[in-house]
């Protein structure tokens, strides 16, 4: 028997899978019943379940929330403050290794 990969199942399939098994049924039953990819859904599901309660059952939504903060673009004058940042770094350590050059040879 060839399993589904990948599916998402309904509040209502996840919450009736629950019910039958508070009720008594193993999850290799509900699995084989529902055509569940794995009994672990089932242990899953119910962990979920016991923490969250039927909300936890409920499907979230995927990606990045509505009305999130997209990060500013980089302006010309932030490109050209990073620039002059590393360029008076690389100056210093040059000018250092110079110093370090210079004490060498005196």
């Amino acid at each position: 028997m060839e399993k589904p990969t990948k599916q998402t199942y309904s509040f209502e399939v996840k919450k009736e899978i629950i019910e039958r098994h508070l009720a008594g049924a193993t999850r290799m039953e509900l699995a084989k019943e529902f055509n569940l990819s794995s009994p672990t859904l089932v242990r899953d599901w119910m962990r979920r379940y016991r923490k969250e309660g039927w909300d936890g059952l409920k499907p979230k939504p995927k990606g990045r929330p509505k009305g999130s903060a997209k990060p500013k673009p980089v302006t010309e004058e932030d490109k050209l403050r990073r620039e002059v940042e590393r360029l008076k770094a690389e100056n210093a350590y040059l000018k250092k290794l110079r110093d370090l050059r210079n004490q060498g040879l005196a």
